[in-house]
């Protein structure tokens, strides 16, 4: 056998592979030998069918499938001892006259390389960080909500400006039927509250949704809209009132304090609301290191050039599914899956020169997390470690979900070498002004 690669260009090669007799017919002449032994074939005794017989009968497709494994096998050897950087998998060149009664085979494959290329980090204030913090007004509106929920609860015959109505929205075009609770004073504008104001259990009122709330956000939580929908939504809904009822706000005492706080953390109004600070911007600082991957991740594919081998993977792409594309749904394919396919070779290059490893042991130690503060949600705030680790080793066992938290810890680690690497412009927002920014 002898297998040779000739380069195109800098993002292309053929690889040739010919095989003579030699390489395969040691295996064939075995898988006759044992075919031979278990032919059941009328008029002959088990074991004894002429092997003549068995090479017409069997020998082609044998030595076919032979030569195919032996192929594979060579091919993907080759790859791994000249470390060839690839794209996609290796596309084999149909010859027309191809012969299956040949003394040698002869085979050749395409292959796209991976592209050489320089990443730069050193840009100063290219890129943007926010740094969100809870405004005295966020804080004020969360201890009215601590209050509300924690307050004494009673029924009224009609909604009143301060009182809490339930009902289900509906508008059939936008397949809205979603029940829910809002304060009526929450409404924007007098001519929205006075709809509200007087009505009774049973009523039905329309509502155009434009400007129905201050916050077009708190309309996405009561209709269950989407959020890349809600900011232009402008529809009637019909909302069927189902409940009124009035909330006295709970006072801010130590009663209070205690069921917040078992562990008496929080004695104080004050001590509450910097209780409120601390949690409210450990996740706007979640929210905010997505948008700095986000950006980061654009800055990088937008500044890092490097030609791929587009022709060679839109014809990959063509016959890589399950169903073939044709061509223009192939370069439809692509175009599509371009930018992504560029930053996971940013990514990859990045981790490999920086020695960013992922081990499986901090795999489970992150899926242990997770499941952590899932299991918190519900109540369960200090589970036992053997059970922390069946449930990590049950989830790593679907692929799927492995895949996902492999590829959160790995965003995880470059955020923090970007960190350190990077020099960002930071910017000090309130959520609202974020909100704005980010998703304008």
């Amino acid at each position: 056998m002898n297998i040779t690669k000739e380069n195109i260009d800098a993002l292309n090669a053929v690889v040739k592979v010919d095989i003579v007799a030699g390489d395969y017919q040691e295996k064939v002449t075995e898988l006759l030998t044992d075919y031979r032994k278990k032919a059941d074939i009328p008029g002959f005794r088990k074991g004894h069918v002429p092997m003549g017989m068995i090479k017409k009968q069997y020998g082609k497709s044998i030595m076919i499938d032979e030569v195919n494994k032996l192929l594979q096998e060579s091919l993907n050897k080759f790859l791994a001892e000249e470390k060839l950087d690839i794209l996609g998998n290796p596309i084999p060149r149909i010859k027309e006259n191809f012969d299956w009664d040949a003394e040698t085979f002869s085979f050749e494959f395409e292959l796209g390389l991976v592209p050489e290329f320089e990443i730069d980090l050193s840009q100063k204030n290219k890129i943007k960080q926010y740094n969100i913090v809870a405004t005295d007004s966020l804080i004020d509106e969360e201890v009215k909500n601590i209050q509300t929920r924690y307050g004494k609860m009673s029924s009224l015959d009609e909604a009143t400006e301060h009182s809490n109505v339930t009902g289900t929205f509906i508008n059939e075009e936008k397949e809205i039927n979603k029940k829910s609770t809002f304060l009526v004073n929450d409404l924007k504008g007098k001519k929205n509250e006075k709809k509200v104001i007087g009505a009774k259990v049973g009523d039905v009122i329309a509502l155009e949704t434009k400007k129905l709330f201050e916050d077009d956000h708190k309309l996405e939580q009561i209709l269950g809209v989407a959020h890349d929908v809600i900011h232009d939504l402008d529809i009637t809904v019909t909302f069927t009132v189902e409940d009124i009822t009035k909330t006295e706000p709970a006072d801010l005492d130590k009663e209070l304090f205690d069921k917040l706080f078992a562990d008496g953390s929080v004695t104080t109004v004050t001590e509450l609301r910097e209780k409120i600070k601390e949690d409210a911007e450990k996740q706007f600082q979640q929210q905010g290191d997505q948008q700095l991957l986000n950006a980061i991740t654009e800055y990088l594919v937008e500044n890092t050039k490097f030609d791929l081998p587009s022709e060679f993977l839109q014809k990959w792409l063509a016959t890589a599914g399950e169903k073939p594309l044709t061509a223009d749904e192939a370069e439809a394919e692509y175009k599509k899956s371009e930018k992504g396919l560029r930053y996971q070779l940013i990514e990859g290059k990045i981790m490999k020169d920086n020695d960013i490893k992922l081990e499986y042991a901090e795999l489970v130690e992150y899926a242990k997390g997770f499941i952590r503060t899932q299991m918190a949600q519900f109540g369960n705030m200090n589970p036992e470690e053997k059970e922390l680790e069946d449930i990590a080793a049950r989830i790593l066992q679907n692929q799927e979900e492995a895949q996902k938290l492999q590829s959160q810890l790995i965003s995880q680690k470059l955020l923090g070498f970007f960190k350190e690497k990077i020099s960002f412009k930071t910017k000090e927002v309130s959520y609202e002004d974020f909100i704005k920014e980010v998703y304008k």
